[in-house]
C-alpha cells in the first residue's frame, strides 16, 4: 500500500548563538506524541571557538549525520574520534552520559542530530555508541536513484539499526525525472526531510521543497508487511527518510534529559549535580 502524506511542516531557523553560526530546527520541540518517538531533530552549522563542550544525557538517544566539515567527539567512556561528511554516530545515552561535540580544525561543522526516546525500561540502560563511517554504508543503487541505508532496509539492502529503540534511515539521492518507492513498516511512524530539489511525495502527490518535511502516521491493521512511500524528483533531489515505532509513554523533557516523569528529570539533575549521573 502507497502511503499518503499526513501533513507537511518547514523548519523554524533559528540564527546564530554561541554555540553555532546557524541552527534550523527541523522538528518541533512541543509534539512529543504527535511525534513520537522522535523528540527533536536540529540542524545545525559551527565552528571553533563555537561547539558543543561537556554537558550530559538521560533516558534518550542522538543520531548525528555529517553533511559537511568534521565532527570531534569525545565522552566519559573514553571515546575519541572525528565524523566526516556521510559517517553517522549512534549514541544511546541511557542512565547518563557526558560527552563533547566539537569542530575538528579549522572545519566548519554542518550536522544534523536527532535525538530519538527510550522506552521507561531501557531509560537506564548503560551507555553505548556506535560509529558508522560512510564507506561501511551499503548503498541501493537504481537508474537515477541512490540510496544509502545507515539502518532498516531499501530494496534488497539491508542493515541493522545502531539505535537501542528500533530505527529506519535512509539517504536517498535522485535524478530529475525519476520515480522511487521506499518500503516503510505499517507500525512505524516515518518523516521525510527534504535536502535538495522537490518532489512529489505520497499517495496524494504532495509537492515538496527543501528543507520541507512531510510526515506518515502508522497504517491501520498493520500486518507486518511494508508500506512505500513514493517519491517522484522534480528535479535533482535529495531527502532522509526517518521512521521508527511510536512509543506510547508519558514524555517530561528538560535541558538534556528525557524521562516519563517530573521527579526522574529531578533526580537526573541531582545525580549530575553529585556526579552520580555516570556512575
Amino acid at each position: 500500500m502507497e502511503r499518503k502524506v499526513d501533513r507537511v511542516e518547514r523548519p523554524l531557523d533559528r540564527g546564530a548563538n554561541d554555540q553555532v553560526l546557524a541552527k534550523r530546527m527541523v522538528l518541533r520541540w512541543d509534539a512529543y506524541a504527535q511525534q513520537s518517538p522522535f523528540l527533536h531533530l536540529s540542524e545545525d552549522w559551527f565552528a571553533a571557538p563555537g561547539g558543543f563542550e561537556t554537558h550530559p544525557h538521560r533516558g534518550m538517544q542522538t543520531v548525528t549525520l555529517m553533511l559537511e566539515g568534521a565532527l570531534h567527539h569525545r565522552d566519559h567512556t573514553g571515546a575519541d574520534g572525528v565524523l566526516r561528511p556521510g559517517d553517522v554516530q549512534w549514541m544511546t545515552a541511557g542512565r547518563g552520559v557526558l560527552h563533547s561535540e566539537m569542530p575538528h580544525g579549522s572545519e566548519t561543522a554542518h550536522t544534523l542530530q536527532l535525538w530519538l526516546n527510550l522506552p521507561a525500561a531501557g531509560k537506564m540502560i548503560p551507555a553505548r555508541y556506535v560509529d558508522q563511517p560512510l564507506a561501511e554504508v551499503p548503498v541501493r543503487r537504481l537508474p537515477g536513484v541512490a540510496v544509502r541505508v545507515y539502518a532498516g532496509s531499501s530494496g534488497d539492502v539491508v542493515r541493522p539499526h545502531g539505535s537501542h529503540w528500533p530505527m529506519m534511515l535512509v539517504d536517498v539521492e535522485m535524478a530529475a525525472g525519476r520515480r522511487f518507492e521506499q518500503e516503510i513498516p505499517p507500525n512505524f511512524r516515518g518523516f521525510l526531510y527534504v535536502l535538495k530539489g522537490t518532489a512529489e511525495i505520497g499517495s496524494d502527490r504532495r509537492k515538496l521543497t527543501a528543507p520541507e518535511v512531510a510526515w506518515f502516521e502508522p497504517a491501520d491493521g498493520a500486518d507486518g508487511a511494508s508500506d512505500m512511500i513514493a517519491i517522484t524528483a522534480g528535479e535533482d533531489f535529495r531527502c532522509l527518510v526517518f521512521a521508527s515505532p511510536p512509543i506510547n509513554e508519558p514524555v517530561v523533557a528538560y535541558g538534556p534529559f528525557v524521562m516519563n516523569t517530573l521527579d526522574e528529570i529531578r533526580q537526573a539533575f541531582a545525580d549530575y549535580q553529585t556526579n552520580r549521573l555516570i556512575a
